[in-house]
């Protein structure tokens, strides 16, 4: 399944343009007593990471985002620091920490901005292969140690921070659920049984993978994708994943 620094990588939203200036074209006729100004009720600022289809903010949000992706990736959770993240997005500390609260505020921000994206699981045209797409997925992110880096530092980071941990719970949580449409295409295609627990058949395609990498720290590759793609296909013509 996409890493979260896969998705974080993503180019940052484009600003949309400012809405049309009034016509400041002088009158033909002759001119009327102006009437008295009104005053403009002023834009309440929005929380911290709340999204925005463009603008300064977003900008803003992104830069602090490749920030923080860069000091994971470089010095791993333990030694990000508010200063790094000030220095590599051009945004002022006082402005971390107002709008983030800190490091656990930017850690968890970086995740919630890699769920926005706009991945999709594959479709191969069957279980077995959808299956095996998603495994090898997993081995693409986390296979080769610069392009882990990122990704394995968020996992790091979840069991230091609880509002890490929560949202790399999200991140994936949404993950998995996007998922669920290879099982549906399965149960349509009469590949599975209309029972299958289709949250469970997808997170079993990943487990014995993030088993050898975070726990074990056993080396990853596309046979051992292959394989555990395999066992839940085997798993899933049992019945083994039949909601009880």
């Amino acid at each position: 399944m996409t890493s979260a620094a896969d998705q974080t990588s993503a180019t940052p939203p484009t600003a949309l343009t400012s809405a049309s200036a009034p016509d400041t074209k002088p009158s033909r006729t002759k001119p009327q007593p102006s009437a008295p100004a009104q005053t403009q009720p002023r834009s309440q600022p929005q929380p911290p990471g709340t999204r925005r289809p463009g603008g300064r903010t977003a900008r803003t949000r992104a830069a602090v985002r490749d920030a923080v992706l860069s000091g994971l990736s470089d010095h791993g959770y333990p030694g990000l620091t508010i200063e790094y993240v000030a220095e590599h997005s051009g945004v002022h500390k006082t402005t971390l920490y107002r709008r983030w609260g800190g490091l656990e505020g930017l850690v968890a921000d970086a995740l919630d901005l890699a769920g926005e994206d706009t991945w999709t699981p594959p479709d191969t045209g069957s279980l077995e292969g959808d299956l095996r797409a998603l495994a090898r997925e997993v081995v693409d992110a986390f296979g080769d140690r610069a392009e882990a880096a990122a990704p394995t530092a968020f996992v790091a980071a979840a069991f230091q921070s609880p509002r890490a941990a929560d949202a790399l719970r999200a991140f994936y949580a949404e993950r998995f659920t996007r998922c669920e449409a290879v099982v549906a295409r399965a149960v349509a295609r009469g590949e599975a049984a209309a029972d299958t627990d289709a949250g469970a058949l997808v997170r079993a395609v990943s487990a014995p993978l993030m088993l050898r990498l975070f726990i074990t720290r056993e080396p990853i590759d596309t046979a051992l994708a292959d394989q555990s793609a395999a066992a839940v296909l085997a798993a899933t013509r049992a019945g083994a994943f039949a909601r009880r």
